[in-house]
């Protein structure tokens, strides 16, 4: 019994000594840690322990829960320290993330994205525009959720989003091995977010613009033609189908300059991995899909069963 209290007293001191190192130790350099959604102690834990934010996973998920705090984390971005001491950490997820919920959904133009900063008071939108157009950012503007501050430098915005698409897309186009270039998949991935309304359909347009292009047919993409007028809209006429403009890809063979909007994870794999299909055409049907066609002949009789309402998913 002697014995065993003296080990139960020797782990006690032992922790006590290892609490008081991590409350009071240091912190090192920032890094940014995105906490999703629906996060529980546990997997909270494991992701800043991947950070490098602490040591002890285990340890902490303990110090969460024993504080109450595993129930009141706020999903966000938060700057923490490389490692950071404990009460700090505490207060800092106590506190929540700092600065302005921004969504940017995938598809957006460069404009788009402008517009809801300056809406939000992040930065003006002239100046991010400025910025973007000098850089030719269009495409490299990743769609996420960030939590930014009001007034910020847009040079300091277009960083944070431009960081996000170095850390998402061009690792997972290493390991594709695909034989398509970056920048020209980049701007094909563009054009099939624009096209794109369900996931499952991100292939099969992929595939078909693919296809139009090792035939040498123009691409015929109708988002192109609204990038180029300057805004999305919908039920194109001929005379913008004829606009001038090196992004018209119903005038101009291949792909257009550089990307038409900023897409997201998922249309860039579509393209990386396109359907298996000999589809060369397809139309947007009454049911949030499209039909595909091998031929022109079938495409026009899809767009005759769609005007009559008889096209079906």
């Amino acid at each position: 019994m002697v014995k065993a209290g003296r080990i139960a007293a020797l782990l006690g001191f032992a922790l006590a000594s290892w609490l008081m190192w991590e409350t009071f130790r240091p912190s090192g350099p920032k890094v940014l840690v995105l906490l999703p959604p629906g996060l529980n102690a546990r997997q909270a834990a494991r992701l800043l322990a991947q950070k490098g934010v602490i040591d002890s996973p285990r340890l902490f998920k303990l110090l969460l829960k024993g504080t109450g705090l595993d129930r009141q984390l706020k999903p966000g971005e938060y700057r923490l320290g490389v490692p950071m001491s404990l009460s700090r950490l505490l207060r800092a997820l106590r506190a929540g993330p700092p600065g302005i919920r921004v969504v940017i959904p995938e598809g957006f133009s460069a404009q788009q994205i402008a517009e809801r900063l300056d809406a939000a008071a992040i930065c003006r939108r002239h100046d991010f525009m400025r910025l973007v157009t000098r850089r030719r950012l269009e495409g490299r503007l990743f769609p996420t959720t960030y939590y930014l501050d009001s007034h910020s430098e847009p040079e300091a915005v277009i960083r944070r989003m431009v960081a996000e698409f170095d850390k998402t897309i061009p690792p997972f186009y290493q390991a594709s091995g695909s034989r398509l270039g970056l920048e020209s998949a980049l701007t094909l991935a563009s054009i099939v977010e624009r096209e794109a309304r369900r996931d499952a359909e991100r292939p099969l347009i992929a595939a078909v613009y693919l296809n139009r292009l090792r035939l040498g047919m123009r691409l015929e993409a109708d988002p192109t033609v609204q990038y180029a007028l300057g805004y999305w809209k919908k039920g194109l006429t001929r005379q913008d189908l004829k606009v001038q403009s090196p992004y018209n890809t119903y005038v101009h063979r291949g792909l257009p300059p550089g990307p038409i909007c900023n897409p997201g994870l998922n249309s860039f794999k579509a393209v990386l991995h396109p359907a298996t299909t000999d589809a060369l055409y397809f139309v947007a049907d009454n049911h949030g899909g499209h039909v595909f066609s091998a031929t022109n002949d079938e495409h026009v009789r899809a767009k005759q069963k769609i005007r009559k309402g008889s096209a079906h998913p």
